[in-house]
């Protein structure tokens, strides 16, 4: 709509009252407009995702991930090869499940990626973590602690269990990490606005 010859608080007027009635966009939504508008860094983790046969989901469905600003907040803070490894690694235990791939999932896994490095067995941790459901992640990571961090440790006991040798540290889990610009910086939990991003 267009309208003419306004004063400034006829405009501003009209302007609050139709910001009631718009709808805020979805990171779904968001994402997909950078994809439209050629970013480089969209398209790359589109790439990303979808080399592993998965799709970016405006809702949680099997082999999608709807966690679209996660994907983006990991690629920024750690890098392309860390996002790579954490997919990897969640595909490779749970071949997809829906819930494998909430914001505290990828959040939890990216944190012992950052942690542990080289030390992560991916073998190991597929096969010992592979042998809980991604529910009973969620279940043990409620327990201990609220958001990735629990997730983080939950995966880590699971890694740990019944294992004498090749032992991940629990507290590397909290000690100062480098980010993908080779500076230290403390984890951070996701943001509240997050929560609702396929998150079980």
């Amino acid at each position: 709509m267009i309208y003419d010859n306004l004063e400034y608080k006829h405009e501003a007027d009209i302007f609050a009252n139709q910001m009631k009635y718009v709808k805020p966009l979805l990171p779904y939504e968001t994402f997909m407009a950078h994809i439209e508008a050629d970013s480089d860094k969209h398209i790359i983790i589109k790439d990303l995702v979808e080399s592993y046969n998965l799709a970016i989901t405006p809702s949680s469905a099997p082999n999608g991930i709807c966690a679209v600003s996660t994907l983006e907040r990991i690629y920024d803070k750690y890098g392309f090869q860390t996002l790579d490894r954490v997919l990897r690694l969640l595909i490779g235990t749970w071949e997809g499940a829906p819930q494998s791939f909430s914001c505290n999932m990828l959040n939890g896994v990216a944190r012992l990626v950052n942690a542990y490095g080289d030390e992560l067995n991916e073998n190991i941790f597929k096969e010992k973590i592979g042998q809980c459901s991604v529910k009973e992640i969620a279940r043990n990571a409620k327990d201990r602690r609220p958001g990735s961090s629990g997730y983080a440790e939950a995966l880590v006991l699971a890694y740990n269990k019944n294992s004498r040798s090749q032992r991940l540290a629990f507290d590397k889990l909290y000690t100062h990490k480098i980010n993908k610009n080779g500076q230290t910086s403390d984890e951070e939990e996701a943001p509240q606005s997050d929560l609702y991003e396929g998150d079980g």
